[in-house]
Parts: C-alpha cells; sequence; structure tokens
C-alpha cells in the first residue's frame, strides 16, 4: 500500500472527524497517557475551522495517531474519502459502516479530555 502525500497538507482533510464510542474511549485513553506538556501545546494550537481537535499543526501530523478513528485509517484508501493529491489510491469499495455518536471538534472538544 502506498504512502499519502499528507506533508503540507496542515489537517485539511482532517475533518469533520465523526467517531465512534468505541474510538472515544480509545482516544480518550491515548490523550490521558500523553506527557501533560505535549497534551497542552497540542491543545493550544490554532487550527483551520473544522479542522480535528488533535491534529497537530506544528508537526503537520495527528497527534493522536495510534488512537486515530477508523475513518482517519481509511482515507486516502477508500472510494468514499479520497485525497485529491493522489485520488489513485482510493480503490476499496466496501460501504463505510460506522455507528457515530459525535464529531470531533464539534460535539467533542478539548474539555470533553480533560
Amino acid at each position: 500500500m502506498s504512502v499519502l502525500p499528507c506533508q503540507g497538507c496542515k489537517g485539511l482533510c482532517c475533518g469533520p472527524v465523526a467517531i465512534t464510542e468505541k474510538e472515544l474511549k480509545k482516544i480518550r485513553k491515548r490523550v490521558k497517557s500523553m506527557p501533560g506538556k505535549l497534551r497542552n501545546e497540542l491543545e493550544q494550537q490554532t487550527r483551520y475551522f473544522g479542522t480535528c481537535i488533535f491534529y497537530d499543526m506544528e508537526k503537520d501530523r495527528c497527534g493522536i495517531y495510534s488512537a486515530r478513528p477508523k475513518v482517519c485509517q481509511q482515507f486516502g484508501y477508500h472510494k468514499e474519502l479520497v485525497c485529491f493529491k493522489n485520488p489513485g489510491l482510493a480503490v476499496d469499495g466496501q460501504p463505510l459502516e460506522h455507528k457515530t455518536i459525535g464529531i470531533l471538534s464539534v460535539d467533542y472538544t478539548w474539555n470533553d479530555f480533560k
């Protein structure tokens, strides 16, 4: 599988991010295990409107990569989640089954992870 050409995107494709209850629990666990300084730096960053609250603008990458939701894992590789820089990577045509409970940065903000 090829890697997405994400450098320089600044998270513009990372949002809105719908999550499941199971993913929320996994994200909460990941955030609690972060060093306080890192968590605070990530929380204080200014992001583009609608971009995921966990996108690290300074490092230009996901701040919770190991706990990222399934929709993020499938982005760029699924026909319904095409990367505009390399649309040819999107080949999976299976329906996205994702019973969500809310959206990061809309329904769930940093206050929900303290």
